[in-house]
């Protein structure tokens, strides 16, 4: 079943139902109050989606679609549940980049000025948020569920965004936490709980040649628990888009147990989906690293440049890390990049230099 709210402005003060019809529902619900902003949609209760994904029509890739609002409230204390368990046997787009589309829980399109806070999506078939196009929105309160290995589970993920606030969340999926795609500027995160998953990951980019430039991602005061990355930049080699990526900024970080705290990767190519006949095209450039603490279950971490456009002003700065595996000691490999240094690195940064494209 599909949901979409196809108004522009409305009120609706109480949402508290089980969804199991059968086919796509669409609701004005400028039917239900006044067309003015400001706007506000409480959701108490549980919205459950037909587990079976066919039910959608026309390979639709959203279950509720919330567009073109500004002034606009979600919150309520209530769930999304995607109930995906059916749907992920037969997800294969974290390997197949031409697969079918699964539905998302929460697509938001073009919304201004708008809070998301208190309401849960839980098993998503697919991302659990996507926010696209979208200007000075807050997630606040928010929380993701998903088992570990639900697959392209991302819990939000970005594009062509400005001024997005994450905060004071939790996130447990089997996919990144948070992901940030191209055009994304003045993206705060703060106060959030990651895990399990595979981390906040700026990309992948650089995969299509209309992608823009990514610029302005702060992560501060976020805790990674059992997670597969911690903080993650991954760009493709070989790729189509020439951008630049700066700015990037992550500090105060809490890592337990986390495989790798920290990856620059230019050389990103899951499955082998891509050529690596030529460096990646993306310049990364302004990043600062700093009060990274906690531990790792993974003997190396790397900081993988690209040869035709090295990374620059790179700062890395009270590193301190303990390996809990029994192959250490941890190191950490560098090509590409000339970091500055400060204070505490445990491990020490860049001691082996890599080849790399």
């Amino acid at each position: 079943m599909a949901i979409n709210f196809i108004t522009i402005l409305f009120f609706l003060p109480l949402l508290a139902i089980n969804v199991n019809a059968q086919g796509p529902v669409t609701y004005d619900i400028t039917k239900y109050g006044t067309n003015k902003a400001p706007l506000e949609l409480q959701v108490q209760g549980t919205l459950q989606a037909n587990p079976n994904p066919g039910q959608l029509p026309d390979n639709k890739g959203e279950w509720i679609t919330i567009n073109y609002v500004n002034y606009f409230t979600l919150s309520g204390g209530g769930v999304f549940d995607g109930q995906g368990q059916q749907a992920w046997k037969q997800n294969d787009c974290h390997k197949n980049r031409n697969c079918a589309k699964l539905p998302m829980n929460l697509s938001f399109n073009f919304i201004n000025n708008s809070i998301i806070q208190d309401v849960t999506t839980k098993d998503s078939k697919n991302f659990h948020v996507n926010c696209i196009s979208s200007h000075n929105v807050t997630f606040r309160r928010f929380t993701i569920s998903a088992p570990g290995d639900s697959p392209n589970t991302d819990g939000i993920h970005l594009g062509r965004d400005t001024m997005i606030n994450i905060v004071d969340s939790i996130i447990k999926t089997g996919d990144d936490c948070i992901s940030i795609g191209d055009e994304t500027k003045e993206l705060h995160i703060q106060n959030v709980t990651c895990g399990p998953g595979h981390g906040i990951s700026v990309g992948s980019l650089g995969g299509y040649a209309e992608e823009k430039d990514v610029q302005g991602i702060y992560v501060k005061n976020c805790t990674f628990i059992g997670t597969q990355n911690g903080v993650r930049v991954k760009t493709w080699p070989s790729a189509p888009a020439t951008l630049t990526v700066s700015d990037l900024h992550f500090e105060d970080l809490i890592m337990d147990n986390v495989s790798s705290p920290i990856i620059i990767d230019q050389e990103y190519c899951p499955h082998n989906l891509c050529k690596k006949d030529r460096p990646s095209s993306i310049k990364i450039s302004n990043v600062s690293i700093k009060n990274v603490r906690g531990t790792t279950n993974s003997a190396e971490a790397v900081i993988f440049c690209s040869g035709l456009k090295p990374c620059e002003n790179v700062e890395v700065g009270d590193i301190d890390l303990t390996y809990t595996g029994n192959q250490g000691p941890i190191t950490t490999k560098c090509a590409n990049v000339k970091p500055k240094f400060v204070g505490k690195q445990n491990p020490p940064v860049c001691a082996t230099t890599a080849q790399s494209a």
